[in-house]
């Protein structure tokens, strides 16, 4: 991305501006894929897990793109620019492979935009003020909704959707003009790093391809079944899933606190924990992770042990926001 060096200083005060005001964020690192042509819904109701029935012009779904043995291979968000055009974001560019090997349509018209465009997320109770001051106007911008504008005189994609918890925004622009947005930008939020938008993605209780995603996991483990539509409709994977619906899950993501070192000894009749993430809270002031538990020790308040022999607690996910209120919120007059 064309920008200048970014200032990042301190990831827990970083955390800590986009929890109270408003931070910025480059996730240009993600993949970026176009999908168009006539046939391009029906490729992409096979490609992922969610019904798209509903999702017009305008609107932006997450959704789940699983292997066939019903794992999942990456999660994404799916944006709907016409009926015939869409954008895929996931967690890689490499993730094009995949996609690509997927099409079997003849009218569909696959782009790998990763790199073109780069992404920047306005997180925090602010973004919604910190955005309307640039654009002059109110946003209008319903949750997991986008619209095009103009940002700093540069043609943007604004989505109303985010990482961090918070009411926040990704905006999609040039790679090569990234840079005056970005400084524009900056005069009005915390530019904030890597370290800053793991721990508050772990505080919501987001999954990560290179963690939760790691290993093989199927969507009733990490909690987001919700996102796998049983409609009759044959997607990549669906088949495993049926056999697996009505089987309660061996595991579970959960939360885990109080990290803290023990005697294996006094861990040895403990279920085992695979952790996944962890972080610093800064919200908390204490050490937070995310990890695997067998299903009969995910209830709230069940102590687990590590593989590092360190003692923890199960915790609800998210552990900031339960009811996941912020980014639905909208700030009046500027969402």
């Amino acid at each position: 991305m064309a920008q200048p060096v970014a200032v990042y200083t301190d990831a827990a005060e970083e955390h800590l501006a986009t929890r109270r005001a408003c931070g910025l964020f480059d996730f240009s690192f993600m993949g970026h894929f176009e999908v168009a042509g006539g046939a391009a819904r029906a490729f992409l109701d096979r490609l992922q897990t969610r019904n798209l029935s509903a999702l017009a012009p305008g609107r932006i779904c997450y959704t789940l793109l699983l292997r066939p043995d019903g794992t999942v291979f990456v999660d994404a968000t799916l944006w709907c620019l016409a009926r015939d055009r869409y954008w895929l974001f996931t967690g890689r560019p490499s993730d094009f492979g995949f996609v690509a090997e997927a099409v079997r349509e003849r009218d569909v018209v696959l782009r790998n935009l990763s790199g073109a465009n780069a992404v920047l997320a306005v997180q925090g109770p602010e973004s919604a003020r910190v955005l309307a001051r640039h654009l002059g106007v109110p946003l209008g911008i319903p949750y997991f909704g986008f619209r095009a504008a103009s940002l700093a005189g540069l043609p943007v994609a604004i989505g109303r959707i985010g990482y961090s918890g918070e009411l926040g925004y990704e905006l999609i622009v040039r790679a090569d003009a990234a840079g005056v947005l970005w400084r524009r930008l900056a005069a009005d939020a915390r530019e904030c790093g890597f370290d800053a938008a793991n721990s508050l993605r772990i505080e919501s209780g987001y999954v990560l391809f290179a963690n939760e995603l790691a290993g093989p996991v199927n969507p009733f483990e990490l909690g987001l079944g919700r996102l796998v539509s049983f409609d009759g409709r044959a997607f990549t994977g669906s088949q495993a899933l049926r056999a697996q619906r009505w089987r309660a899950p061996a595991r579970l993501l959960v939360g885990l606190d109080g990290l803290a070192r023990r005697s294996a000894a006094a861990l040895c009749r403990l279920p085992c924990a695979e952790v996944t993430s962890r972080a610093r809270s800064p919200t908390f002031g204490c050490e937070l992770a995310l990890g695997f538990v067998p299903a009969e020790a995910a209830a709230p308040g069940t102590l687990v042990s590590s593989a590092d022999a360190e003692l923890a607690r199960v915790c609800r996910l998210p552990f900031v926001d339960p009811a996941r209120l912020l980014p639905r919120c909208a700030t009046t007059g500027f969402a």
